[in-house]
């Protein structure tokens, strides 16, 4: 019997395999009038310099790279723009020059191309249990192995790290040290230099993913895993313009140690030739016409007041047995609930009162800790921030 076009048995094993995003659907519930959504990691519409961006658009279309802007491009970037970005990464404590920097539609994109690089079929890379769920599926597409590493409050245990990486022959470790999806936690330099250190011996690879730590509200910056010695040639670091411009901008950066730089840039190739033109002329039309600190700065005053509403709202909502983590940037608070209860199961009556978050179990390579859930305070004002909470203490009650 003829199988239809549309049957998953002619998919390819690793997309058959692979699984929608379930933050992207919930994000259509979300969009409700009457849900208060705590569920996706978008940036607040309202930090966007929709201005500032159109000036630069049109100073690029109406000048003298209009032409240049609108036509085929390098696939490492445009040169002047990855000069810019460069000086992210020493402000992170890595030396970093333009030619270092490969731009990504995307930081998505990055994982995808690191995935390609590096992973054959049945190769193991590390992670951190919890973890980004998108990298999750990045690895899952790749035909790789995600293990879970060991973590306490700090991140994962240095001696757990080296002991899977020999255990599972693992290639690579993927890590966000710096207020991480889902939990918020930062790791201290005191483990990211054990960790840099655990790896080295390893003889592994690491992925440091970096996508909020512009987004601090309190506290003093912490140096770049990468900028440690023993991390500085085996570490990919991977940085964003969405979270501090515009998502819409589809504009990832990768800094990534010499002998890897030319297997991603043939990724690359092969997965769209080169990013957006014309956004990459106007991303460094606007940082060359803007101060980014200060930009950035006025993240952190739009951010904070939102991160404390909800901190207040759940301490004064959540039953007692409840914990949470307090997060010194980022976008994103992990609430454990009482022993017993199960997140998934909890998120209809959620919604049924008008609010939504996501389940802890889809960050998980591991055994999942059902009764965890991920919290963002992006979008929503302080006010609903607090209603929120209340609805979700609601839920937890009936």
């Amino acid at each position: 019997m003829a199988l239809s076009p549309a049957s998953d048995a002619t998919l390819s094993r690793r997309l058959a395999g692979t699984e929608s995003s379930p933050v992207r659907e919930l994000l259509e519930v979300a969009a409700r009038p009457e849900v208060i959504s705590l569920a996706g990691g978008l940036p607040a519409p309202e930090t966007f310099d929709v201005e500032g961006l159109a000036e630069a658009f049109t100073s690029v279309l109406r000048g003298a790279q209009a032409h240049r802007a609108l036509q085929y491009s390098r696939t490492e970037g445009d040169p002047r723009l990855r000069e810019q970005l460069s000086e992210r990464f020493r402000a992170g404590g890595l030396p970093c020059t333009g030619e270092d920097v490969l731009i990504t539609t995307g930081s998505q994109q990055a994982l995808g191309l690191i995935a390609a690089a590096l992973f054959d079929p049945g190769d193991a890379v590390l992670v951190e249990d919890p973890t980004y769920l998108a990298a999750l599926q990045s690895f899952g597409l790749a035909d790789a192995r995600a293990i879970a590493v060991p973590s306490d409050h700090d991140g994962p245990l240095p001696h757990a790290l080296l002991e899977r990486a020999r255990t599972h022959r693992a290639k690579a470790v993927y890590l966000i040290p710096t207020f991480q999806n889902p939990t918020g936690r930062t790791m201290s330099p005191e483990r990211r230099a054990a960790l840099a250190e655990a790896a080295a011996e390893a003889g592994i690879w690491i992925v440091e993913d970096d996508p909020y730590s512009a987004l601090r509200l309190e506290g003093d910056p912490v140096d770049l895993l990468a900028a440690h010695p023993a991390a500085r040639e085996r570490t990919i670091v991977v940085q964003t313009l969405s979270k501090v411009l515009s998502p819409g901008l589809r504009l990832g950066y990768v800094r990534a140690p010499a002998a890897l730089r030319g297997p991603l840039a043939v990724a690359k190739q092969a997965a769209d030739l080169h990013s957006s033109t014309i956004n990459q002329l106007a991303a460094s039309v606007w940082l060359e016409s803007h101060d980014l600190g200060k930009h950035i700065a006025s993240l952190a005053a739009h951010y904070r007041p939102r991160r404390d509403a909800l901190l207040a709202g759940l301490a004064e909502h959540l039953p007692h047995g409840s914990s949470w983590t307090e997060p010194q940037g980022g976008l994103f608070v992990w609430v454990t609930l009482p022993p017993g209860m199960d997140a998934e199961a909890l998120l209809p009556a959620a919604i049924e009162r008008g609010v939504a978050f996501v389940p802890g179990r889809f960050f998980y390579a591991a055994e999942a800790q059902r009764e965890t859930l991920r919290l963002s305070f992006a979008t929503e004002s302080p006010d609903a921030l607090l209603e929120g909470a209340a609805r979700l203490g609601a839920a937890i009650r009936s």
